[in-house]
């Protein structure tokens, strides 16, 4: 009985570790990798975007190019090994999603992309005069904060699911026993 025991707690760590290790790997994942920076994520027409870059390693020049925004010049930033460039938007540019490519010596190319969100009008957001897009008073949606869009629940609902379900057929298995081993 005692053998079945520890058998179940090492089967739970290592589910557990086997659970976490591609969260830890997709973590890890990008960071290795040269990227680039675009600031802000969701610019508004007429607004500059900042885009910054440690790909391009001892340079100290690249260039760049917004399918939005043309070409644009990359220079050695403040910090050292870090190149940065700024286009703008140009004014009437619509809500979509722009693809950044920056280039340096000798064959280094990194694309990104970033939103282009509608520019909220002044005195009350919404042409009906609320404070929100919907109209009222209050914000409603979800937050696009950058996993995944914020309508898409399917997945988040089905893990959190498959969760609650094996936590409770866990807790129904271990109160029967208890009760089965009171009795007898």
């Amino acid at each position: 009985m005692r053998n079945t025991r520890v058998g179940a707690g090492i089967c739970l760590i290592v589910g557990a570790l086997g659970l976490s290790a591609p969260a830890a790997v997709a973590a890890a994942g990008p960071a290795a990798e040269p990227s680039i920076r675009i600031t802000p994520g969701k610019a508004t027409p007429g607004s500059q975007v900042t885009v910054s870059t440690r790909a391009c390693g001892k340079e100290t020049y690249g260039k760049g190019t917004s399918e939005v925004g043309g070409a644009f010049h990359l220079f050695a930033g403040e910090r050292k090994g870090t190149l940065v460039g700024v286009f703008e938007i140009p004014a009437g540019t619509v809500a979509r999603t722009d693809t950044v490519i920056v280039k340096c010596p000798p064959r280094i190319m990194i694309t990104d992309t970033y939103r282009i969100a509608d520019r909220v009008q002044s005195g009350g957001g919404a042409p009906n005069g609320g404070g929100a897009p919907n109209g009222g008073g209050t914000p409603s949606g979800g937050v696009d904060a950058g996993f995944g869009a914020p309508t898409d629940k399917g997945t988040q609902l089905a893990a959190g699911s498959v969760l609650l379900a094996g936590a409770l057929a866990g807790g129904v298995v271990r109160m029967r026993r208890r009760v089965s081993t009171v009795g007898a």
